[in-house]
């Protein structure tokens, strides 16, 4: 199974994406603000990062761009789950690296599906 960020200043957010993935038997790490998501990115170098694009000290859009900018840490997948629903944001995290643009709320099986996608292509 996958080791999963999920970087949310939501704790709801949060813990309405832990109970979806836990159960499939994933390591569930969590970040309140991007900062922290950067530093536990960087030492645990997780499978799959699900981003929040607006939170503080560092954006999902800049935190996808360090990720894939980062020899490192490139090949770690990155869903963006958010609020923002326009077409331009969606394009824009695209762009930035995101694998997955996702609004909110997710339907459980959507998301799972990424994961598992994410999964496939890593191995």
């Amino acid at each position: 199974m996958a080791t999963i960020l999920i970087a949310d200043d939501s704790p709801t957010s949060r813990k309405a994406i832990t109970s979806v993935l836990e159960p499939m038997g994933h390591e569930i790490i969590q970040a309140f603000d991007g900062a922290e998501a950067w530093d536990k990115i960087q030492s645990i170098k997780p499978d799959i990062v699900i981003l929040d694009i607006l939170m503080p000290k560092i954006g999902g859009f800049e935190l996808s761009r360090q990720i894939k900018s980062t020899v490192s840490l490139s090949h770690i997948g990155i869903i963006i789950l958010t609020s923002l629903k326009q077409q331009t944001n969606k394009y824009w995290g695209l762009k930035q690296g995101a694998d997955y643009y996702l609004t909110k709320p997710a339907h459980p099986q959507e998301l799972k599906s990424c994961i598992e996608t994410l999964m496939e292509n890593n191995n």
